[in-house]
């Protein structure tokens, strides 16, 4: 079978290549991918950011998945031929200390699907069942394959933020995971906003417009004057940062009102600021990473539900045949989350 890899230690390098066809072992089911989506984890490792030099390559890349159960391993007991499922690709030990407390998003072992080993930008993935969440009847694969960042903006918002109904929220970064963001924070009450930068203002911001939120084009704007007469001078009551660049906690400090809430989604790297303000201000700084099994759960149920908008979110433009024009566009900011058919590369 073929699949779309991570070739070598520079920008790019993606390649299909051939690979054999994995069979389940015992506890795994194997998995025939149906869609996949692009993340920024995955234009990460297209531009192969310094978080992937663990990677072993050639690796077959993708996480975002839906797909049908083919076959199962012996010892599997939940699921079966033809199940559709989506998988939670950080897998944990299930030994550490993490684990055995309940938070698998952040065991100290974790392996990482389409980063520690091949993903599903391929025909079959053979996954351990404990990895598996069953799609709901009804709700087409296609659009659960975008559950896995829609679980990301579900954590971020529903377990690790306070959002309550008439906040007012500001959504730094209108990629993908913002995109979701605003909508989940929305679904909970909160009077959203999204901003971003200038590279935003062709496709990511409008896209936001789309969705129903006022936007911010933080390069052009006043962002004083924004905050003065959405938040009558308080400051917004909850700013999710989810641009992943060192300029996303500072602009959230300076939004974010007295004894509001930051929480940081994407991984920003590297900045410097003063932070007795977040002190004085006793602004709650608070991080969130990945997804556990409930934010799935409630994840799948708001896309068939429609509170999560798949259809105008989802760009189905591109092809795992000439998938350098999907990353291109994506790191770019001319699209936000492509969706590959994999089937297409069946033939």
């Amino acid at each position: 079978m073929r699949g779309l890899a991570k070739t070598d230690r520079t920008e790019g390098a993606m390649e299909l290549i051939d690979v054999d066809r994995p069979e389940p072992g015992p506890g795994e089911a194997l998995v025939e991918v149906a869609y996949a989506g692009l993340c920024g984890s995955d234009a990460g490792i297209y531009e192969f950011e310094s978080a992937f030099e663990r990677m072993e390559l050639p690796t077959i890349i993708g996480h975002e998945y839906a797909g049908t159960i083919v076959e199962t391993g012996t010892d599997v007991a939940e699921y079966e031929v033809g199940d559709r499922v989506v998988e939670r690709p950080i897998r944990g030990c299930g030994e550490c200390y993490q684990c055995r407390i309940g938070e698998e998003n952040v065991c100290r072992n974790s392996t990482i699907t389409g980063v520690d080993h091949h993903g599903a930008y391929t025909q079959f993935v053979a996954v351990p069942e404990g990895a598996l969440h069953p799609i709901p009847d009804g709700l087409a694969l296609a659009d659960a394959a975008i559950v896995e960042p829609t679980s990301i903006g579900a954590r971020a918002v529903i377990q690790n933020s306070r959002t309550s109904p008439g906040d007012r929220v500001l959504v730094a970064g209108p990629g993908p995971i913002g995109q979701l963001t605003a909508q989940i924070a929305r679904a909970q009450g909160g009077d959203v906003a999204v901003a971003g930068v200038g590279q935003d203002a062709d496709y990511r911001l409008p896209l936001a417009e789309e969705l129903g939120f006022d936007t911010i084009n933080v390069e052009e704007a006043d962002l004083d004057a924004i905050r003065e007469e959405r938040t009558d001078g308080v400051g917004y009551d909850v700013v999710f940062d989810t641009t992943g660049h060192p300029s996303g906690l500072t602009m959230a400090v300076d939004e974010v009102r007295k004894g509001g809430q930051i929480v940081l989604v994407g991984q920003t790297g590297e900045t410097t600021m003063p932070y007795s303000p977040l002190v004085r201000g006793e602004i709650d700084l608070q991080c969130s990473y990945a997804s556990m099994y409930e934010d799935f759960e409630r994840s799948l149920r708001m896309i068939d539900s429609g509170t999560v908008d798949t259809d105008s979110f989802v760009d189905d433009r591109f092809s795992l045949l000439e998938a350098d024009d999907a990353f291109e566009a994506f790191v770019a900011g001319q699209t936000c989350k492509p969706r590959f058919d994999v089937s297409e590369l069946h033939a």
